[in-house]
């Protein structure tokens, strides 16, 4: 692990000493330019070591030039936890001590970066969220098979070594699940119903285990003996190894666990909850906002939407009431595919149109391609109805009548391209950037971004019938309830009964995806403010530019710009898309399009 280099230290020393003896004019003169250097260079020994010593912390190895996952799961007992809070203090007293206004333009958006990024880490160990490793959207149990197989021989044997692996990984988690009950950090029993099942496929010896299952999806890339022998072993080692594990955590997870966890909603009912939710309303959003800020927004917000739904509906002709239109959305089969493979073709279709559109409002397009998968059959009755990412964007197919078709254009636009997919896509590709700023997220950029494209999608002609236009509102007005609810949950004391009412009555999502929409915001205290929070800072950003610029307004250049940035904090963003606003409106009129 490399560190801060002597020379690097001594000339940040020198910089920052009081009381030198005065320099000659040249020395003088020169002293911006190496003070620059000194500190860029102490900035960039000290975000690079950070990240291979995170990669290794949590189990990744550099293996043919880019991290992989190693050959064990990460550690995550209480001691490791502990080293992991001492280190990040140790990185941020030293990004302290950098000057911050001596760094180059990029660099000062790296450190706003690098240190939101560690100050997250370590504030939720600090909470010791640990103690609580799973939500009712997230588990640690699932992320341990992959979604796509392996493509070489090397990545299936450190596979099978993070299998062997297992065993002690949850034998660790539940200890800290133990500690968490024993000082009321839980994640709340309400939120749980049903979670159990996402474990039982792993316990199976036979068919349907994910862990079993993997193995004969081994590529024929792979030589027929490497790929009988890998299997041979695989499948012995979920057998006497990984099988037992899941029973195990099964069984303490309904008997042990579930009936100890706590019986309220809200985070201020954790041990310094209040403050704890605040913490995560900064992490999530990026900028600093009250609860009650954040609450009276979401009202007003949903209030203009409704406004909006109700002209739709209009549209479409429909003849009764708000509520009697949200039902006939909710049970008409027009609206709905008769098959998996009907509502994948779907996506498909939308996913292609969206991409012959593109050009047309994003000037910098990436060349890496992602593909359209099912959500897999162990999460998906508490999964989401999509999610997207570099590699593939996922698609629900269980229980098809709560997966309206009239939804699927937002949902692409949002998940895929030009959301997540394209996102991902391009901070990989990104130029002369930082490994670590090609794989942070930040979720009030990132989730924001992606409710900006679904309303982009207006601009780009993708909502074809008033019922499509409608699934994009419902999905705004999903986005803005959050603000309401999940302030009304943690900050307000509302109900989970409450908080399902709320969302039931101001959209046309299914009663299945409402569930597990209240459920994951009462187990992931300020996460789902991110994405209005987020959509609303770059639309009115996009507003400001249009007001301040007139006819020099080029929205391939604003979205390059922003997308351009990679995920950073809101507040960057804001700075640097300000910063954009002012080099248009200095430019030739005639030089302000490309």
């Amino acid at each position: 692990m490399s560190q801060l280099s002597r020379a690097s230290v001594l000339a940040l020393s020198l910089l920052l000493a009081p009381g030198l003896a005065a320099a000659s004019p040249a020395a003088a003169a020169n002293r911006p330019a190496a003070e620059a250097s000194a500190a860029a260079q102490a900035l960039r020994e000290l975000y690079t070591a950070e990240w291979e010593w995170r990669q290794r912390e949590y189990g990744y190895e550099y293996v043919e030039g880019r991290w992989q996952p190693g050959n064990r799961l990460p550690a995550v007992a209480p001691r490791d936890w502990e080293r992991r809070v001492a280190y990040w203090e140790q990185v941020l007293r030293r990004l302290d001590a950098i000057p911050a206004a001596a760094l180059p333009p990029e660099e000062r958006i790296n450190a706003e970066v690098f240190r939101a990024m560690v100050e997250a880490d370590l504030n939720n160990a600090r909470w010791r969220t640990w103690e609580a490793p799973f939500n009712s959207d997230s588990f640690f149990w699932a992320e341990i098979v992959p979604w796509a197989p392996y493509r070489s021989e090397a990545e299936w044997r450190r596979f099978i070594a993070r299998l062997r692996d297992v065993p002690r990984y949850f034998a660790d988690q539940r200890a800290n699940m133990e500690a968490g009950l024993a000082r009321g950090w839980s994640v709340p029993r309400a939120s749980l119903d049903g979670r159990d099942r996402t474990i039982e496929p792993y316990t199976r010896t036979g068919a349907g285990n994910p862990a079993l299952d993997v193995f004969d999806a081994i590529p024929t890339s792979v030589p027929e003996e490497v790929r009988r022998a890998l299997r041979e072993e695989g499948r012995k080692v979920v057998l006497e190894q990984v099988v037992p594990a899941y029973a195990g955590l099964l069984d303490y997870f309904r008997n042990q666990y579930l009936p100890r966890t706590r019986t309220t909603v809200s985070a201020r009912d954790l041990p310094g909850g209040a403050e704890f939710y605040r913490s995560q309303i900064r992490e999530y959003v990026t900028l600093d906002m009250t609860p009650e800020q954040v609450h009276q927004l979401g009202l007003a917000e949903v209030e203009r939407i409704s406004a909006e739904m109700r002209q739709v509906m209009a549209r479409a002709g429909f003849q009764g009431s708000f509520a009697e239109f949200l039902q006939f959305l909710r049970t008409d089969p027009r609206f709905y595919a008769r098959t998996p493979r009907e509502l994948l073709a779907a996506a498909s279709y939308h996913a292609k149109r969206i991409d012959g559109e593109l050009n047309h409002v994003i000037g910098t397009l990436p060349r890496y391609r992602f593909t359209i998968r099912p959500v897999p059959d162990d999460i998906a009755p508490n999964y989401t109805s999509g999610r997207g990412g570099l590699e593939s964007c996922l698609f629900n197919t269980w229980d098809l009548p709560s997966r309206p078709l009239y939804n699927l254009p937002a949902l692409v636009l949002h998940e895929c391209a030009p959301g997540h997919s394209l996102q991902a896509a391009l901070a990989l590709e990104a130029p002369a950037r930082p490994e670590f700023r090609q794989q942070v997220y930040f979720s009030g950029y990132g989730e924001g971004w992606g409710l900006y494209t679904e309303w982009l999608g207006t601009q780009m002609g993708i909502y074809e019938t008033p019922y499509e236009e409608f699934g994009r509102l419902t999905f705004e007005m999903w986005r803005a309830a959050r603000l309401v609810i999940d302030t009304g949950l943690h900050e307000y004391g509302w109900s989970r009964q409450q908080a399902i009412d709320y969302l039931a009555s101001h959209t046309a999502l299914a009663h299945i995806d409402i569930v597990n929409e209240v459920d994951r915001y009462i187990s992931w205290p300020g996460q789902a403010l991110s994405y209005y929070v987020g959509y609303r800072t770059i639309l009115d950003l996009r507003r400001e530019a249009e007001r301040e610029l007139g006819a020099r307004f080029d929205q391939k250049a604003f979205h390059d710009r922003i997308l351009g940035l990679g995920a950073v904090p809101l507040t960057t963003l804001q700075r640097e898309v300000r910063a954009f606003m002012a080099e248009a409106r200095d430019k030739p009129a005639a030089a302000a399009a490309p």
